[in-house]
């Protein structure tokens, strides 16, 4: 338990515990802005679209979260560590090994060497992922959404092998996700449990957050591990969300070709309405849009999810922080 002071005189030196469903990027900085705030916050990461590359275990939604908060991730890219070097990626292609689409760099490769020997001696991905997390020091309790193995697969009409089903990764780097994507299947996923302390996490909260992370392939498949929505639908804890899109558009990446492959019309309400009213037998008690939105909320309403218009825009701490605060002041 923390103590959580925030502006609302009603609120301040509220005890608050905060279990966050992260994706990537979004996710990791919205947890920049959301870590002020409280020192008690668990992440459940989503693991669904790990790949082996070369024999090594990547987890790029775990390592973006780690590396954000840890202050390692590259500043330009958003993924990937700082001031990274390439050279082991170009000798590789100088070989023709494949694949030449995934580039890995040569200090985040180090963390994917650690891991992969660990995983090898047969500790799970949990114990992999907090020695990991004893180096950067994330400030948030990193949990993967299960320790089995779960891979996104899309199923596409590849120009040269025809309908095929491609890893996640393939279709979203490789191919920019401008194939069209007929469906998602979530190897493994009917067989996963949740990781050691997820249950405890969603129970244990005093609020839940969804942050701005793909609706379809990060939020949606730490879903899919049985047990995970029966959880959060049973939790004692309000579950307020922040939508991912702005002006009918993903704010970063390509969730629009996700949700255009599940028919979830790519707005703000249509995200909102995926997710459902809890009151409903959805997730969300409330949900934050930005103001370019803001004709969306007597329908959320409607809907029976609480719901406010403010600018989501992450453009600096300052701002994400904001945003952050009015997820929990909702």
């Amino acid at each position: 338990m923390t103590t959580f002071v925030r502006d609302s005189p009603p609120c301040q030196d509220a005890l608050v515990q905060l279990t966050v469903l992260a994706g990537g990027i979004g996710a990791a900085r919205f947890l920049l802005g959301l870590r002020p705030l409280s020192d008690s916050i668990t992440v459940i990461g989503n693991t669904a679209d790990d790949i082996w590359v070369h024999g090594l275990r990547i987890c790029p939604d775990l390592d973006t979260v780690m590396y954000t908060l840890g202050g390692g991730i590259s500043a330009e890219r958003g993924w990937g560590r700082e001031d990274e070097t390439f050279v082991v990626k170009e000798e590789l292609a100088a070989y023709d090994v494949e694949p030449t689409w995934f580039g890995l760099g040569d200090r985040d490769i180090a963390t994917h060497l650690v891991r992969t020997q660990a995983l090898n001696a047969g500790f799970p991905l949990s114990d992999v992922t907090s020695a990991l997390c004893d180096r950067w020091q994330p400030g948030v309790r990193l949990l993967p959404m299960t320790n089995d193995r779960v891979e996104t697969h899309v199923v596409v009409d590849d120009p040269e092998r025809g309908r095929i089903a491609m890893h996640f990764q393939e279709w979203w780097i490789r191919y920019r996700a401008e194939l069209l994507a007929h469906e998602f299947a979530f190897i493994g996923m009917g067989e996963a449990t949740p990781a050691p302390g997820v249950l405890e996490a969603i129970a244990d909260a005093d609020i839940i957050v969804l942050p701005p992370s793909n609706p379809v392939v990060s939020i949606g498949t730490i879903l899919g591990v049985p047990g995970i929505a029966d959880a959060l639908r049973a939790a004692k804890a309000p579950i307020v969300g922040v939508s991912p899109i702005i002006s009918n558009a993903p704010v970063r990446g390509m969730a629009d070709a996700c949700l255009r492959a599940i028919d979830v019309p790519t707005t703000a309400l249509g995200v909102a309405l995926h997710y459902g009213a809890r009151a409903s037998g959805g997730l969300l008690d409330a949900w934050l849009i930005d103001d370019a939105d803001a004709d969306a909320l007597p329908a959320l309403q409607d809907a029976g999810i609480k719901a406010r218009a403010l600018p989501l825009y992450m453009t600096d701490l300052d701002a994400t922080t904001t945003i952050a605060r009015a997820a929990l002041d909702i």
